[in-house]
């Protein structure tokens, strides 16, 4: 049991650790980068890393590490606001279903169940697509499929808190149902919550390198993981680094946001502790 909750606690240690670089490399993008993301050597197109660009040239010569420092503003800015945006929906949208119930419930659980019966990815595509390419409309489409999973995981926890004998003496005491709601039930679903938020914003990572990735996403020459990838797929051969960097930066940023959400659950789990 000891080595379970040492490993956990590494693994918590671990995220935060990733998730911290993932914010200091987007803030400090300006001043950590060795030179400018959209600056041209077209002489030294498709060089490999050398001292002045650890992380190679691209077909353009624009350093790649730059890009990559660049690029994480956009992940971290899409994946927080989608996250954002997406809690507060399903927060309200799920409080309200569990917590009403009847015909309320019926009807906005019917309308989550219509929305997760297209496959996610494809309905965030169909939707990027339709608004046409930018950033503002990735996290639009994002949000839209976003959501549900925090309304079907509010509505949830309302409907096992509500029955609660806290919540039934303040019902007593004479609080409004909207005290009830605010002050004695959404509160106590904050730790499930932060846990499926540090799970979805490495959905949303994936989800915006896969949009940038087939165009839909932040338009060139403004550096995003998922264009990168798709301008260094065609020279995976004499060129890998232009493949590698932001494959690893992807893999790394949702790993670490995964060992978050692992060790938000055990830290705030009560029967785990």
């Amino acid at each position: 049991m000891k080595h379970f909750v040492e490993s956990r606690r590494l693994a918590l240690i671990a995220g935060m650790l990733v998730i911290a670089a993932l914010v200091v490399a987007a803030l400090a993008a300006a001043w950590l980068a060795p030179d400018s993301p959209t600056h041209m050597r077209l002489a030294e197109g498709l060089f490999a890393p050398s001292p002045s660009h650890p992380f190679g040239q691209d077909k353009l010569g624009r350093d790649v590490l730059s890009r990559i420092l660049y690029g994480a503003r956009v992940s971290l800015l899409v994946s927080l606001a989608t996250v954002l945006l997406s809690v507060g929906i399903g927060v309200i949208v799920g409080a309200l279903a569990g917590f009403i119930g009847g015909t309320v419930d019926f009807v906005l659980m019917r309308l989550v169940d219509v929305l997760l019966a297209f496959p996610g990815l494809l309905l965030a595509i169909a939707l990027a697509a339709a608004l046409g390419p930018g950033l503002a409309n990735v996290v639009l489409a994002l949000t839209v499929i976003g959501w549900t999973g925090y309304a079907r995981l509010i509505r949830a926890e309302v409907i096992a808190l509500r029955s609660r004998e806290h919540v039934e003496a303040a019902v007593a005491l004479g609080a409004t149902s909207r005290r009830v709601l605010c002050v004695h039930v959404l509160p106590l679903t904050l730790a499930p919550l932060l846990v499926q938020a540090s799970l979805g914003m490495a959905s949303a990572v994936v989800a915006e390198a896969s949009l940038s990735f087939l165009g839909l996403g932040v338009q060139p020459p403004a550096p995003s993981w998922g264009s990168m990838l798709a301008e260094g797929r065609s020279f995976m051969i004499e060129a890998p680094h232009l493949v590698a960097a932001p494959g690893i930066a992807i893999t790394l940023v949702v790993l670490g946001l995964n060992l978050l959400g692992d060790g938000l659950r055990d830290l705030l789990d009560v029967h785990s502790r």
